[in-house]
C-alpha cells in the first residue's frame, strides 16, 4: 500500500472519529441542558422551606391576612387543588405539578404539548394541573402566584388550557418576574378568543384564587416533591425516566386503556 493511500484510509478515519465526537458532544449538550433547566425548579431544602414557612399565608404586601380560598370552577381532586383538562371517563390520570415561571416546566409542555393535547382531546388520558409557586420562592417576586392565579380566573372562564399554553410561550426569564403584572397578564389574555373580559379582569387583578394557589403551594410541599414539573402517570413519576418520550407516554396511555 503505498503511502498516499495510507494516509487517505488514516485522514478518513479521523474524519469519522471527529464526526463521532461531535455526535456525542451534542447529546451530552442535550442532556446537560435538560438537566440544568430542571435544575433551576428545583425546591432548595432548609433555605427555601424556610422562605415558604415564613411567607406562609401573607399577601403580596407583606400582611399576615389572607382572603378565603376560593377554588376555580370545575377544580378537582383532593380538596379541589387540581384543574382538569380531558374527560372524566378516561382511565389514565397524568398528574402535573407545575410553576408558570418555571422554564423546565416550559421546556416540557413544550416538547409534550401536542402528544397531550391529542390523548385529552380523544378522551384517552385526563391530565390534572396543579399550579405551584417554586421560583417565587427560589428568585423572590410574585410571577408565579399571580400567573397561576390568572390561570385559574381563565379556568372559571372555560379556558384554562389555551391559555396555560399561552403562559408558557410567553415565559419570560426565570429572573424576570414579568408575570407579577396583572397587567402582563390581561394582555396576554388577549390571545385567548373571548378571555379578555371585564369578568376575568377583576378576578385577576382581586386575586380571587389568590389563597388556593398558596393552599396548593403547601400541599405540593407537604407531598414531599422536590422540584417542578413533577409528573404522574397514574402516581409513578415518569419525568424522572430518562428514557421518556411523548411517543413512549402514549403508548403508556394505550396500554392503560387496554387493560
Amino acid at each position: 500500500m503505498s503511502e498516499k493511500n495510507r494516509d487517505g484510509k488514516r485522514t478518513a478515519r479521523e474524519r469519522l472519529a471527529v464526526e463521532r465526537e461531535k455526535q456525542k458532544t451534542a447529546e451530552r449538550r442535550r442532556r446537560t441542558l435538560i438537566v440544568a433547566a430542571s435544575v433551576v425548579c428545583v425546591l432548595g431544602l432548609a433555605s427555601v422551606v424556610g422562605v415558604l414557612a415564613a411567607n406562609h399565608g401573607k399577601d403580596d404586601s407583606g400582611s399576615s391576612k389572607a382572603g378565603p380560598v376560593v377554588a376555580p370552577s370545575g377544580a378537582t381532586g383532593k380538596d379541589s387543588l387540581a384543574i382538569q383538562v380531558g374527560k372524566d371517563s378516561a382511565k389514565p390520570t397524568l398528574t402535573v405539578w407545575e410553576d408558570f415561571r418555571c422554564p423546565a416546566c416550559q421546556a416540557f409542555e413544550t416538547a409534550y404539548r401536542s402528544t397531550l393535547h391529542e390523548l385529552t382531546d380523544s378522551g384517552q388520558l385526563k391530565v390534572q394541573y396543579h399550579l405551584v409557586t417554586i421560583i417565587d420562592g427560589n428568585l423572590g417576586g410574585s410571577g408565579s402566584k399571580r400567573a397561576a392565579n390568572a390561570a385559574a380566573c381563565a379556568q372559571d372562564a372555560g379556558k384554562f388550557r389555551d391559555f396555560h399554553d399561552v403562559l408558557y410561550e410567553n415565559q419570560p426569564k426565570e429572573t424576570d418576574d414579568a408575570y407579577a403584572s396583572n397587567a402582563k397578564l390581561i394582555e396576554l389574555a388577549g390571545k385567548v378568543k373571548g378571555l379578555d373580559t371585564s369578568a376575568f379582569q377583576k378576578c385577576v387583578n382581586s386575586g380571587t384564587h389568590d389563597s388556593w394557589v398558596t393552599k396548593s403551594a403547601a400541599a405540593f410541599q407537604a407531598g414531599g416533591f422536590t422540584g417542578t414539573p413533577t409528573v404522574l402517570f397514574d402516581g409513578k413519576n415518569i419525568y424522572a425516566d430518562q428514557t421518556m418520550t411523548p411517543a413512549k407516554l402514549k403508548q403508556l396511555v394505550q396500554a392503560a386503556n387496554k387493560g
